[in-house]
């Protein structure tokens, strides 16, 4: 009886942390960013994210950085670092990640595209350090709709770990920016979320309906 009661304990503590596959989440951001100089400035992100179809607060993170864009027009470079909590089978754990971001910006028959890389240090609690490379492409078609200038996009993110070394998550990502105030933006998105476990090798994917609000000062 006792081991029935531990396992049945076990069974449902994990449960309680690892979503079903096709789970449908919410993921909510608010960033704002400042100018300390011509081409310089600073910013600061907080995300939470729900699963269990939006029942379960399972992750958030703060992030800070400083973002140059003075090398050339198209393209921007930040250093940044963020704060993980993050609700796994053994209870919250904390992720300490530094990270270095590149952004190509170009434009195709009245297209903009963008190509961002990161590098990210993941250092874990509970788990062995890794470096992760993520690659994200975004295109935004020339429509733009009322005066709140209201913009559809699209982006495909694609995730490498170098413990596993695979390619193991991609994200896509369909949605719309639009401006509430002059500094004030706002966006509403889906996305599709395909990650590889890497103890079982099971993939799972993920639904999340996500907002961001972003001011400038």
């Amino acid at each position: 009886m006792i081991v029935v009661l531990a396992a049945i304990i076990i069974f449902t503590g994990q449960a309680a942390f690892a979503f079903d596959d096709g789970d449908w989440q919410y993921w909510n951001t608010e960033s704002a960013s400042v100018k300390l100089a011509d081409e310089w400035k600073a910013s600061v992100e907080q995300e939470f994210r729900w699963g269990d179809d939006m029942h379960n607060p399972y992750y958030n993170h703060t992030d800070v950085g400083i973002a140059y864009s003075g090398l050339a027009d198209w393209f921007d470079l930040s250093v940044n670092y963020r704060h993980i909590n993050e609700e796994k089978s053994g209870g919250w754990k904390t992720e300490y990640q530094p990270n270095i971001n590149g952004t190509i910006k170009w434009k195709f028959q009245d297209f903009s595209f963008s190509n961002k890389s990161r590098f990210e240090f993941r250092e874990r609690e509970d788990a062995d350090e890794v470096w992760q490379y993520r690659n994200k492409l975004s295109i935004t078609p020339p429509i733009i709709l009322t005066e709140y200038k209201i913009q559809p996009y699209v982006a495909d993110e694609t995730f490498f770990d170098s413990d596993s070394q695979e390619l193991n998550r991609n994200r896509f990502f369909s949605g719309l920016t639009f401006n509430i105030t002059k500094t004030l933006k706002g966006e509403l998105y889906y996305l599709w979320q395909r990650s590889k476990s890497s103890s079982s090798g099971k993939w799972t994917d993920y639904n999340a309906v996500g907002t961001k609000l972003k001011i400038a000062f």
